[in-house]
């Protein structure tokens, strides 16, 4: 299975922004006034650069902020944080700044976290000279490389964007060797304990390292085993499961009650019958499992009626309020999409 970068990235920006600037872009954060609110655009985002999927990046976002200055209502930042090295990344950073440009009329903060393997790949500015017109950009970047060899001090940090950072070059450097991933992952786990993290940031957290570090079945789940042994030591319950095993549990209870049932039919078609049933049955439990510990864990204990909504729901339904428990503010939000 192919590692996740992308989504781990997405989530952690939006879950702790103020906490991403102030670890890759400190100068940046000093000037933004954190006691207003602050709006992710995406939407607004991708209408702005529809066309342009230049070199593989992990995400972008575009957030609306206030700064102290009060020069400006608003400031639009535009991160970019990208995989791999790429010629025209300096021209694409000067495109997208001047679009948002043009359609707010605000100024726009361009800022690029490069994620990539190249020590010496460190593009900051755009510019080009015609007939003695001259224009440049010249935007910030953050070099995840630049913290290679400083694991120690990131161990130390209680900025949530320390842990990304590991877990990121700790994904790099173990990508052909699954037992020293192991070791990392569950070297990154144990420290969210002892950072002092609350529950939801040891969860949140866990969820960034989990989805980013991937490892084969059996390595994953003697990292279960562990957790759990783990928590039950400290007394600090904050992770109960590895979410990415929940489906897979649910489609193998499933399956071994798909095949008793066509076992007792006494028949081979019962038997195929039993087994696809069994499989439907296991994967709707599984996503069921999961949706119900993420709303547990976004809105505490679940009403009652949460619980019937969701027995009765299909999986299509399920799957459209699990994609909207990562935006929405209440339970009211999650099942506004199938509201019956």
């Amino acid at each position: 299975m192919p590692d996740d970068y992308d989504s781990p990235w997405k989530e952690a920006i939006e879950r702790y922004f103020p906490d991403f600037m102030h670890f890759y872009f400190p100068a940046a954060y000093a000037r933004i006034d954190w006691q207003q609110p602050y709006l992710f655009l995406d939407q607004e985002l991708r209408a702005v650069v529809h066309d342009g999927e230049l070199g593989k990046r992990f995400v972008d976002k575009l957030v609306r902020v206030a700064c102290l200055s009060g020069q400006a209502e608003w400031v639009y930042i535009h991160i970019e944080v990208q995989g791999d090295p790429q010629d025209e990344f300096a021209e694409r950073m000067f495109v997208y700044h001047y679009r948002l440009y043009d359609r707010y009329r605000q100024p726009i903060a361009s800022l690029a976290v490069l994620a990539d393997e190249r020590a010496n790949w460190r593009p900051e500015v755009f510019r080009y000279e015609s007939c003695g017109c001259e224009l440049a950009l010249r935007f910030p970047v953050a070099k995840l490389l630049d913290w290679s060899g400083e694991q120690s001090r990131l161990g130390d940090s209680s900025n949530p964007f320390a842990v990304v950072t590991l877990a990121h070059l700790a994904t790099r450097e173990t990508k052909d060797d699954a037992r020293a991933r192991h070791a990392a992952k569950w070297q990154l786990v144990q420290g969210l304990y002892r950072r002092g993290f609350e529950r939801q940031q040891v969860v949140d957290l866990f969820r960034v390292i989990d989805w980013m570090m991937r490892l084969p079945k059996d390595l994953q789940t003697q990292l279960r085993q562990d957790l759990n042994t783990l928590e039950e030591e400290s007394k600090m319950v904050y992770i109960t499961s590895i979410e990415q095993l929940a489906i897979e549990e649910g489609m193998q209870k499933g399956m071994q009650r798909g095949m008793q049932q066509g076992m007792q039919q006494g028949m081979q078609q019962g038997m195929q019958q039993g087994l696809q049933q069994g499989l439907q049955q296991g994967r709707l439990e599984g996503k069921l499992q999961l949706l119900e510990r993420q709303l547990t864990r976004r809105f505490g204990e679940l009403p009652n009626w949460v619980r019937e909504r969701l027995a009765q729901s299909e999986e299509n339904i399920l799957d459209s309020w699990t994609d909207a428990v990562l935006t929405a503010s209440s339970l009211d939000q999650v099942f506004a999409s199938h509201p019956h």
